[in-house]
């Protein structure tokens, strides 16, 4: 591994053998990376497989060609890995979590929102239908009730017509008619504020991915630019060539005097400063997790209103109704009246007229089993412990930053060693003139 380290970070190959040496190496990292590049741009930014194959290849070539003939862009390529874990990585993972929040747990809070509409749209059409039933019903009862008039002991006391006019709305579908055009324009509605907020996170989490890596070319690239024209530049740290050195000149005593203010590249001290800044890293990640965690929180209150509405709605699915109907009338006779019927031939007794006595039962129906009603979607486990897998890592790369510099440093003084000779004695030279003072 040293070995091909070594081909590696060397700025032109000394013969054939490591010339291969490197096109291998190369090649195989554009391989993998160019996958990866695949899989993130059709996974994650959700582009077509097409325009993702093709930036794929083109991403691939480029690349093999740039590691393979620039010893610098090597060099840069090499520090973008441990870059990831400094704040620009934690903006790639940031850009992951909205793309999954947009992918899996808004969907899932639309849905069981249409579930209640669905729902809402079925207890106004069925009470509807039930309701325009009873009207059938009462024209029914009119006409039982007219006929029961009609028929009177004697034909002088029938009436004309005992009829009810019992005017009911015959036409139907308009009233069906109006509450579907009602109910699809609500869904037409709903549809294209769902689309316009899919694109508009879709869009913004692309050019959020897109500019964290490019901004992870750009700030690798001005470390090493930095590394190459500034000497003190990230530049007090207890080295081994800086301790041969000390020890050569007989001078260890430069480094013990000064161990508060240098630090071993390889220990796990911090200073106060990385303290600080790991701190407020530490709450800016625990900002966006309380915003994912409401987004998560709104998934599992949606579909608990969901099925709290689907269960109650079938409590009340059936309301009976009964209709009592008591009629009756009697002619009482006054005391002229007896001889005038006397004289006509007619009963002087009080006359039973009618009698009706009649009861209907009817149903309103505020649901049935022909209404197409999704059922409400619970939220995914699986879902919740990827989103916080993530904020795991995100949380241990705030931590890790300090140390992922620490490797970039590594990095650019294996691809130049002359110059980090160089930087080695401005340091030692440094400490020296302090020593003196």
């Amino acid at each position: 591994m040293a070995d091909l380290w070594w081909i590696y970070s060397k700025p032109v190959p000394a013969d054939g053998r490591e010339l291969w040496t490197l096109f291998l190496q190369c090649s195989c990292i554009t391989a993998v990376i160019g996958g990866l590049f695949y899989n993130w741009m059709f996974a994650s930014l959700e582009y077509s497989w097409p325009f993702s194959t093709a930036m794929a290849i083109s991403f691939s070539l480029l690349l093999l060609l740039t590691l393979f003939l620039v010893h610098p862009a090597r060099c840069v390529f090499s520090m973008i890995m441990p870059t990831l874990g400094t704040k620009q990585g934690r903006k790639l993972l940031f850009s992951f979590c909205i793309m999954i929040a947009v992918v899996n747990i808004t969907p899932n809070i639309i849905s069981n929102i249409k579930t209640m509409l669905q729902l809402i749209k079925c207890i106004c059409k069925n009470s509807s239908d039930s309701l325009l039933n009873s009207t059938v019903l009462l024209e029914k009862v009119s006409w039982e009730f007219g006929d029961a008039v009609q028929e009177n002991v004697h034909p002088i006391y029938k009436p004309m017509n005992g009829h009810f006019r019992f005017s009911l709305l015959q036409n139907s579908s308009s009233i069906y008619q109006k509450m579907h055009n009602a109910s699809e324009k609500i869904s037409r509605e709903f549809l294209s504020v769902e689309v316009l907020v899919k694109d508009s996170i879709r869009v913004a989490n692309r050019l959020v991915a897109g500019f964290s890596m490019l901004y992870l070319c750009f700030e690798s690239t001005c470390y090493l630019k930095n590394y190459l024209t500034n000497l003190s530049f990230d530049n007090f740290y207890i080295t081994k060539k800086l301790e041969h050195l000390a020890l050569d000149r007989k001078a260890a005593h430069l480094l013990v005097g000064s161990h508060k203010k240098l630090i071993r590249p390889t220990g796990l001290k911090l200073s106060w400063e990385e303290v600080v800044l790991c701190l407020m890293q530490a709450m800016l990640v625990t900002v966006a997790l309380m915003l994912m965690l409401l987004v998560v929180a709104m998934d599992h209150f949606a579909f608990s209103m969901a099925d709290t509405v689907m269960r109650r709605a079938a409590q009340f699915s059936v309301v009976p109704v009964t209709l009592s109907i008591k009629y009756k009338v009697s002619a009482g006779l006054s005391w002229i009246m007896p001889f005038i019927f006397k004289v006509f031939g007619f009963p002087s007794e009080k006359l039973l007229l009618g009698d009706f006595n009649r009861t209907y039962h009817h149903h309103l129906v505020f649901s049935s089993a022909h209404c197409r009603i999704s059922p409400p979607t619970p939220p995914n486990p699986s879902v919740l412990l990827v989103v916080g897998l993530l904020f795991c890592i995100l949380y241990a790369t705030v931590f890790l930053e300090t140390y992922a510099r620490r490797l970039c440093r590594r990095i650019a003084a294996s691809f130049f060693q002359s110059w980090e000779e160089e930087r080695v004695l401005f340091l030692y030279r440094k400490l020296s003139r302090r020593h003196r003072k």
